[in-house]
């Protein structure tokens, strides 16, 4: 005759309180993210329907006063160094992809300065860089 014993050890895993904890999770981690605003210079960027998004290696704003600024740094840069900072923003990248956030009032020329920093960026290092214009989906 076998001695049985009284306690029995239950073998069982309770998950849902994991499962609570994601949940909890995931809940915070999208409300902080719409709080994260993407740019730090404010623009009043050109309306498009296009829902177009792409990825972005680097940002060049270009703000009413017709200044550069590469990323969210405040420091703006003069035109006569625009191609040596992109340059240097987009080192080790092959096909990066460079974002214009260029402000409504900001005129064509400053933002044809950028694109052709690039394409002379890709002519010397045979590097395929895209160009691409943010704009806003809101009708001002």
């Amino acid at each position: 005759m076998a001695i049985k014993s009284r306690n029995k050890r239950k073998i069982d895993f309770n998950s849902s309180s994991m499962s609570d904890l994601v949940f909890l999770l995931l809940i915070f981690f999208m409300l902080t993210s719409t709080l994260v605003a993407p740019n730090a210079i404010k623009l009043l960027l050109p309306s498009s329907n296009s829902k177009t998004m792409s990825k972005q290696t680097v940002t060049v704003y270009v703000d009413e006063r017709n200044q550069y600024y590469i990323g969210d740094e405040g420091v703006a840069i003069d035109e006569s160094r625009l191609q040596s900072e992109i340059h240097a923003a987009l080192s080790g990248e092959i096909e990066g992809t460079v974002v214009i956030r260029s402000d409504k009032s900001v005129a064509v020329q400053y933002i044809v300065n950028i694109i052709d920093a690039v394409n002379e960026i890709n002519k010397e290092t045979d590097n395929k860089h895209k160009v691409l214009l943010a704009t806003s989906n809101d009708k001002r």
